[in-house]
C-alpha cells in the first residue's frame, strides 16, 4: 500500500507518490476527453456482470475526479473532496463499502445523503505498468451490499485490467506527439510493437515487441516495404493510406485508435488495435504505428461478456440477454411467441435429492427446449425452476402446439445416479403484437398465463386472454385491502373447541383468523389466506395472532387449567429467525405455562434440509410449546421427517375423516396415521369431525382427541366462552 496523507481539506487521503502520480496521469492526456465507445463498452458489461445500476471509470485528477466513462449516473465530474475514489487510490486491492451510512469516512458525504444516494461502493484502482494510480473502476448501489466475493473481486479486477489496456495505448500516443527522440528511446523496451516507415512504407524502425508479436527479426524487415504486415482483407485501405503519405496528405486512420487484423509471419492473423501518425523528418513525411496484440484481452472480454449474459449452470442466456434479446426483436414489430414456463415439483427434487440432482435436472430441462424448440430466437433461464422461449410467429395453434409438446417432453422422467425423478412444467403463452407492443408488458402478459396454468392444476398451457389483466387489476387491489386489514384492526379470531374422544372433555381450542372485511362482511381464510401467506406484513401478522390467542387463553385457563390454544404459523415466521423470541415474550407476558400452546404447522411448509428451522423448532419444543403437524397426509412429509423434526402432534386432515365410515382407502390411511403416532410417541387429532358415525369409528380405532362441527363450528371468543368455558 503506498505512503499517504490527509489532503489540505482533510476530507480525503492524499498517495504518498501524488506527484509523481499526476505526472503520470498527466501522460496519459485522459482528463476531460470526450466518451469513446469501447469505454462505454466495459461499463456497460460490468453493470450487467455485477447487477448494479451505476458503473464508473474515474479518473482522479488534483482536485476533481473526472469519469471517462459512466453508466447510470448523469454528470461527468465530482470534486474530489466528496470522492469515494480518492480514497481508493491508497490501496492496491477492492474498496469494498458495504453501506456508506454505517463508514464514518462516508456516512455525511453528499453523495451518500443525496443523489446518487450510494449506500454500495466497490473501486478497484487503475494502476499503470510504473506502479501509479490513476483512479478506478467502480461499482454504486443505492442499496447496501452485505459480501463482494473474492471472485467478485477477481471479476472487477479484470475489468480494471482491460480499461488499463486502452490507457496504456493512449500514453505511448502521446509521448510520440511530445518528444520523438524520447519516444524512440522508451519504444525499444516497450510491450506493444512500434513500427516507423518512409514515405513509400519501408520500414526505419523496428522494436523488440514488433519482432515478437509479428514474428520477423529487425534485420528481416528494415528498408522492406510493411505491406507484408497487412492482410488480404485490408489491403486496399493500406494501398489508400499509402497513397495519402506519398503526396503528403493526411492519413484517414491517422490520431486515432483502430481495430485491425495483422498478419505474423507465419501466415496467422491476430487481432490488433492500430494506432497510426505521420510527422515530417527535413522534408520528408513519416509515418508511425504503434500496434498490440488484443488476442488476450478478447479472450477475457468474451469471456466476461459470457459470465454476464450466460446462466452459468445451463448456459442459457440469462435474464438480462433475455431482456435484450425481446427488446430488439420486438422493436423490430415482427410477430413473436412467447412462452413463458415454470417447472412443477421441482422444489421436491431438491428436497428429496439434494441440490446437485436439482441441478442435474435443469440442465436436462435446458437441453430438452432446446431440442424442442430448435428454430427458438432465444431460450432463456431467468432464474430458479423459471424459464422462457421466444419464436417467431404469432399463431394462437402453433403457439398452443409447441407448449404442449414442451410440457410432454420436459414431464418424461429424469434420472441421473441410480435416482429417478419427476416433475412436470407449466407454460404461458403471449403473442406479439396482439398482447402488447411492449417488452415488459408481453412477459407480464405470459406470466399472467403462467399464473392461470398454474391455478389450473399445473402441467398445462394456458394463452393469454384479456381478462388475466382485469383479474391481476383486482387481485392487486385485493392485496391492498390486505395490507390495510391489519393497520385497521379488521382482524379477528374465531375459536373451534377441541375434546378427548373418551370424556368428551375440553382440551382446548384452536385459534383461527377472520377478516372483518368493511364491504364484504366476515371472510373466512379460505378468501384471503394465500395471499396473506405471500406478502410482507404475514409475519406481523401471525405475532398479531399469537399474542391474541395466548391473552385469550390465559382469561380461559383461570377456569380451565388444562386449556392448550392452537396458533397455525405462517411460512414468513420461520424466516424471520424471531420466532423462539417472540413466542417466550408473549408466553412471559400473560405468565403462561408453555404447554398452554400448540404452533401447527402446515404438512407442506418449508422446511426441509433448513438447519437454522430445525433448530428454532427444537428450541420452542425445549421451551415447553407443543408442535403439530396440521393438515397430515395431504402433503409430502415423509417418515423421515417425522423422525428429524420434533413434532409432538399430528393432525389428521378432514378430507380423511369425510368418507371415513364409507371408504375404506380412508379408512385405511386414518388407521395408518393412528398408528404413526403411537410409533413414534405423538399425539393424534383428528380434524372435521361432523357425524356420529366418524366419530364411533374414531372411538373404534382409539383416536385420543377430536376437533368438528359435531362438537362446536368456529366462533367469536365471547361465544366460545359462554358455550364452553363458563359452562363446563
Amino acid at each position: 500500500m503506498n505512503r499517504s496523507s490527509m489532503s489540505d481539506s482533510g476530507l480525503y487521503p492524499m498517495p504518498g507518490d501524488e506527484g509523481e502520480r499526476l505526472e503520470a496521469l498527466r501522460q496519459f492526456q485522459i482528463m476531460d476527453t470526450p466518451p469513446e465507445e469501447n469505454f462505454d463498452r466495459l461499463t456497460r458489461l460490468a453493470a450487467l456482470l455485477f447487477d448494479v445500476p451505476i458503473v464508473l471509470i474515474s479518473i482522479v485528477g488534483r482536485d476533481r475526479q473526472f469519469f471517462k466513462s459512466r453508466v447510470g449516473l448523469d454528470v461527468c465530474e465530482t470534486s474530489r473532496d466528496v470522492s469515494f475514489c480518492a480514497h481508493a487510490l491508497i490501496q492496491d486491492e477492492v474498496l469494498f463499502i458495504p453501506d456508506a451510512l454505517n463508514d464514518p469516512r462516508f456516512a455525511t458525504n453528499p453523495l451518500v445523503l443525496g443523489h446518487p444516494f450510494i449506500r454500495f461502493y466497490a473501486g478497484k484502482p487503475l494502476v499503470t505498468r510504473t506502479g501509479h494510480k490513476l483512479g478506478t473502476t467502480c461499482l454504486i448501489d443505492n442499496k447496501p451490499r452485505g459480501s463482494f466475493s473474492d471472485a467478485d473481486r477477481k471479476l472487477l479486477a479484470d475489468v480494471a485490467e482491460l480499461v488499463m489496456d486502452r490507457f496504456e495505448l493512449r500514453r505511448l500516443e502521446f509521448m510520440r506527439s511530445v518528444s520523438h527522440r524520447r519516444f524512440e528511446s522508451v519504444a525499444r523496451s516497450a510491450p506493444d510493437a512500434i513500427i516507423f516507415t518512409d514515405s513509400e512504407g519501408r520500414v526505419t524502425f523496428w522494436n523488440k515487441a514488433a519482432e515478437t508479436i509479428f514474428g520477423y527479426r529487425e534485420a528481416e524487415i528494415l528498408h522492406r516495404s510493411c505491406e507484408m504486415l497487412v492482410p488480404d482483407s485490408w489491403l486496399t485501405i493500406f494501398e489508400a493510406e499509402m497513397e495519402r503519405l506519398r503526396s503528403g496528405a493526411p492519413l484517414e486512420l491517422a490520431d486515432r485508435i483502430v481495430e485491425l487484423p495483422g498478419l505474423r509471419k507465419d501466415g496467422s492473423e491476430f487481432p490488433s488495435e492500430f494506432s497510426l501518425s505521420t510527422w515530417y523528418e527535413g522534408d520528408e513525411v513519416c509515418a508511425g504505428a504503434i500496434v498490440r496484440d488484443i488476442s488476450e484481452r478478447r479472450h477475457n472480454e468474451e469471456r466476461l461478456f459470457r459470465l454476464a449474459s450466460l446462466d452459468p449452470l445451463t448456459d442459457l442466456p440469462n435474464r438480462g440477454a433475455w431482456r435484450e434479446c425481446l427488446k430488439k426483436e420486438m422493436a423490430s414489430l415482427k410477430p413473436l411467441t412467447v412462452l413463458l414456463m415454470d417447472l412443477d415439483g421441482f422444489k421436491e427434487v431438491n428436497d428429496t435429492h439434494g441440490h446437485s440432482a436439482g441441478d442435474a435436472v435443469l440442465k436436462d430441462v435446458a437441453r430438452r427446449l432446446q431440442r424442442v424448440c430448435p428454430d427458438a430466437l432465444m431460450i432463456a433461464r431467468l432464474g430458479g425452476d423459471e424459464f422462457v422461449a421466444l419464436l417467431e410467429g404469432n399463431d394462437e395453434r402453433a403457439a398452443l402446439l409447441k407448449a404442449l409438446e414442451i410440457v410432454r417432453t420436459v414431464s418424461e422422467h429424469y434420472e441421473f445416479a441410480g435416482l429417478r425423478a419427476e416433475i412436470g412444467i407449466s407454460v404461458g403463452i403471449a403473442l406479439a403484437p396482439q398482447h402488447s407492443r411492449r417488452p415488459e408488458e408481453l412477459l407480464g402478459a405470459a406470466d399472467l398465463a403462467l399464473y392461470r396454468a398454474k391455478k389450473n392444476g399445473k402441467g398445462r398451457a394456458e394463452m393469454f386472454v384479456p381478462a388475466l389483466r382485469e383479474v391481476a387489476v383486482a387481485r392487486r387491489s385485493f392485496e391492498n385491502e390486505l395490507e390495510r386489514a391489519f393497520l385497521e384492526n379488521e382482524f379477528v379470531l374465531f375459536f373451534q373447541p377441541q375434546f378427548g374422544l373418551e370424556t368428551m372433555q375440553l382440551t382446548g381450542a384452536e385459534a383461527l383468523l377472520r377478516w372483518n372485511h368493511p364491504q364484504r362482511g366476515l371472510l373466512s381464510p379460505a378468501s384471503f389466506i394465500d395471499v396473506l401467506s405471500t406478502k410482507p406484513s404475514s409475519a406481523e401478522t401471525g405475532e398479531w395472532i399469537l399474542r391474541s390467542a395466548l391473552r385469550q387463553a390465559a382469561a380461559w385457563r383461570k377456569l380451565v387449567p388444562h386449556f392448550r390454544v392452537g396458533v397455525n404459523l405462517f411460512e414468513s415466521q420461520f424466516r424471520t429467525g424471531k420466532l423462539v423470541t417472540v413466542v417466550e415474550k408473549a408466553l412471559a407476558q400473560y405468565a403462561l405455562n408453555a404447554n398452554a400452546l400448540e404452533l401447527e404447522i402446515v404438512e407442506n411448509t418449508r422446511l426441509h434440509d433448513d438447519f437454522a428451522t430445525l433448530q428454532m423448532l427444537k428450541d420452542l419444543r425445549n421451551l415447553g410449546v407443543e408442535l403439530a403437524f396440521d393438515d397430515y397426509g395431504t402433503g409430502f412429509a415423509s417418515l423421515s421427517l417425522l423422525k428429524k423434526f420434533p413434532v409432538s402432534r399430528l393432525k389428521i386432515d378432514r378430507t380423511f375423516i369425510r368418507d371415513i365410515d364409507t371408504d375404506p382407502e380412508d379408512e385405511a390411511i386414518v388407521r395408518v396415521i393412528l398408528e404413526l403416532g403411537k410409533a413414534f410417541g405423538m399425539k393424534v387429532i383428528a380434524e372435521g369431525v361432523e357425524t356420529e358415525a366418524q366419530m364411533d369409528l374414531l372411538r373404534k380405532f382409539n383416536c385420543p382427541e377430536v376437533q368438528g362441527y359435531l362438537f362446536g363450528r368456529p366462533m367469536p371468543a365471547a361465544d366460545f366462552e359462554a358455550a364452553y368455558i363458563v359452562k363446563g
